[in-house]
């Protein structure tokens, strides 16, 4: 069964806002966005994410302009744990399984969503393919996800990388309602 939702989020990380139409089939997502920024540096993103079943991955494509000019990134998962960028390998993200758009809540979505970790106990540490924010290098980033509480339809989700540690509040389905630090939903 297929569901669509169309979500904006206030992103202060970035002071900015952040829209996704996010389209769920089963066990895979697609969506596409738009999310605007004044920090690191005023910035435009537009985005495409495709997710095969367990919400691992596919591709990502991101076109970001700034006053540095326009820059793209076409990002491939082969479905065994190789990445490309543009066509080109990137062996320090092999065997991630997801991508990590920087200053974005959508992509906390998927890691959620394929451990329940939004409904069920647990806690899963991930290796992911983190595209920074705008001139969208790719780099590998060490993340940990815990389920802390699931009060109410929603559930909390401890997110960690290095030193940074914050509670997601999820909706119940698994995506993001408020990422302190980072975004909250408006929409």
């Amino acid at each position: 069964m297929t569901a669509s939702r169309v979500i904006t989020w206030d992103v202060p990380a970035s002071r900015g806002y952040e829209t996704s139409w996010v389209e769920f089939d089963g066990t895979a997502l697609r969506a596409h966005g738009r999310a605007v920024g004044t920090r690191p540096e005023p910035y435009w993103i537009t985005y495409a994410l495709v997710t095969s079943d367990g919400y691992v991955t596919r591709e990502l494509r991101v076109t970001a302009e700034s006053a540095e000019g326009t820059r793209s990134l076409d990002l491939r998962h082969d479905g065994e744990g190789r990445w490309t960028g543009d066509g080109e390998p990137l062996p320090e993200v092999d065997g991630a399984l997801d991508c990590d758009l920087g200053l974005s809540p959508l992509t906390n979505t998927m890691p959620v969503l394929r451990h329940a970790l939004h409904r069920e106990p647990g806690e899963r540490a991930f290796l992911m393919a983190w595209v920074s924010v705008p001139d969208l290098a790719v780099g590998p980033s060490r993340q940990t996800y815990t389920h802390l509480r699931r009060p109410g339809g929603s559930g909390v989700v401890r997110y960690a990388s290095g030193d940074f540690r914050s509670d997601l509040v999820l909706d119940a389905d698994g995506c993001v309602v408020h990422y302190p630090g980072l975004a909250s939903r408006l929409w």
